[in-house]
C-alpha cells in the first residue's frame, strides 16, 4: 500500500494537470469565439458573390465556364462512363485541413480515415495539406505532399485562404489537376467538435447554384452590364468565391477542433475529479490506518510499562 506522502505528492499532481487542462478550456473557447466572429463578418461578402455567380451563370454567354462542370463523363456507347474508369484518367487534388497538434479527442483521426479512404478511389492525385499532424502523417507513410502550407493551423485567415487559391486554381486552369477535393470538419452546431466531410470544390456543378423563385424573377428585370464580357468576370469572381469557400472550411475546421479540445479537457477534467475523490479516499484511509497503529503502539507501550512497573514493585515487596 502507497505511504500517505507518495498519495499526497500524486494528488498534487493530478491537481497540477487539473489547471493545464482547466486553462487549455478556456484559451480553446476564447480562440473559437474569435475565430467565429471573424467567420461571421465576412461571410455577408462571400453570400453576395455567390448571388452573383448565379446571375452570369444565366446567361448564355457563361457556357462553357471551365470552373463549371457542364454535362457527364460518356461512353462510346452513350451511356456514362463508370465512376471507376473516369478516377483512372484523373488527376485530383486533396485539400486536407488537420490541426497542428492533438489533445482534441478523435478530430485529427476523422479526418485523416475521410482522407484516406477518398484519396483510395483515385490513383493519380496531388495531395495539399494544412495542419503539422497532416503534414506528420502522410509523410510519415512516404506519401508525397505536392504543397505543404508551412503556416499552423491556429490562424486562418483570408490572405492564407486566397495563397491556397491562387496554387490550386492554377494547377486547375493548366489543366494539371481535373478535380479538387477538400476534406474538413464541418462545425455546424459545435456538438462533440464538428462533422468531418469531404466536398468536391471544383468543378462547379450547375444546380449548386440555384436562385429561389423570387429571386430569379427580381434577376430578370435587373440590367447589369458586364464588362468586358461575362465570361471574364466569371473567371474573376470564382476565384474570390473559392478563396471564400476555403477560409469557411479553414475556420469550420479551427472552430471544430477548438471545440473538440474543449470536450476533451472536459472529459479530462471530470477524469481529474473522479481520481481526486479516490485519492483523498485513499489519503484518509491510509492516514486513518497510520493514525491507528500509532494509538495501538502507544497503548501496547503502556501497557508493557504498566506490566514492568507491576514486576518491579512485586520484586521489591519480596525483598522486603
Amino acid at each position: 500500500m502507497a505511504t500517505t506522502k507518495e498519495i499526497k505528492n500524486r494528488i498534487k499532481s493530478v491537481k497540477d494537470t487539473q489547471k493545464i487542462t482547466n486553462a487549455m478550456y478556456l484559451i480553446s473557447s476564447t480562440k473559437m469565439t474569435k475565430a467565429k466572429k471573424e467567420l461571421d463578418n465576412t461571410r455577408p461578402y462571400f453570400e453576395m458573390l455567390k448571388k452573383q455567380i448565379i446571375t452570369m451563370i444565366q446567361m448564355k454567354e457563361s457556357a462553357g465556364n471551365l470552373y463549371f462542370r457542364e454535362v457527364p463523363v460518356l461512353g462510346t456507347d452513350g451511356g456514362e462512363v463508370p465512376e471507376a474508369a473516369v478516377n483512372e484518367k484523373e488527376s485530383v487534388a486533396f485539400l486536407v485541413i488537420t490541426a497542428d497538434k492533438g489533445l482534441a479527442g478523435a478530430y485529427n483521426q476523422n479526418i485523416i480515415k475521410e482522407a484516406m479512404s477518398l484519396i483510395k478511389k483515385y490513383p493519380s492525385y496531388k495531395l495539399y495539406v494544412v495542419g503539422e499532424y497532416g503534414r506528420r502523417y502522410f509523410e510519415g507513410r512516404g506519401m508525397n505532399i505536392d504543397q505543404s502550407f508551412l503556416y499552423t493551423a491556429q490562424n486562418p485567415t483570408l490572405e492564407r485562404a486566397r495563397e491556397i487559391t491562387r496554387i490550386i486554381t492554377k494547377q486547375y486552369i493548366d489543366g494539371t489537376i481535373s478535380k479538387v477535393f477538400i476534406v474538413y470538419t464541418d462545425f455546424r452546431n459545435g456538438l462533440m467538435g464538428g462533422d468531418v466531410v469531404s466536398e468536391e470544390l471544383l468543378p462547379f456543378d450547375r444546380e449548386d447554384f440555384q436562385l429561389d423563385p423570387e429571386e430569379a424573377e427580381m434577376l430578370k428585370d435587373s440590367n447589369i452590364e458586364y464588362m468586358p464580357d461575362v465570361m471574364s468576370v466569371l473567371n474573376n469572381i470564382v476565384p474570390s468565391y473559392v478563396a471564400g469557400y476555403i477560409y469557411s472550411a479553414l475556420v469550420d475546421s479551427f472552430c471544430s477542433e477548438q471545440s473538440a479540445r474543449m470536450s476533451a479537457m472536459d472529459a479530462a477534467n471530470n477524469n481529474a475529479e473522479e481520481l481526486l475523490e479516490t485519492l483523498n479516499l485513499e489519503y484518509n484511509h491510509v492516514r486513518q490506518s497510520a493514525i491507528t497503529q500509532e494509538i495501538t503502539e502507544v497503548s501496547a507501550g503502556s501497557r508493557g510499562q504498566k506490566k514492568s512497573k507491576k514486576k518491579r514493585e512485586s520484586r521489591e515487596e519480596g525483598l522486603n
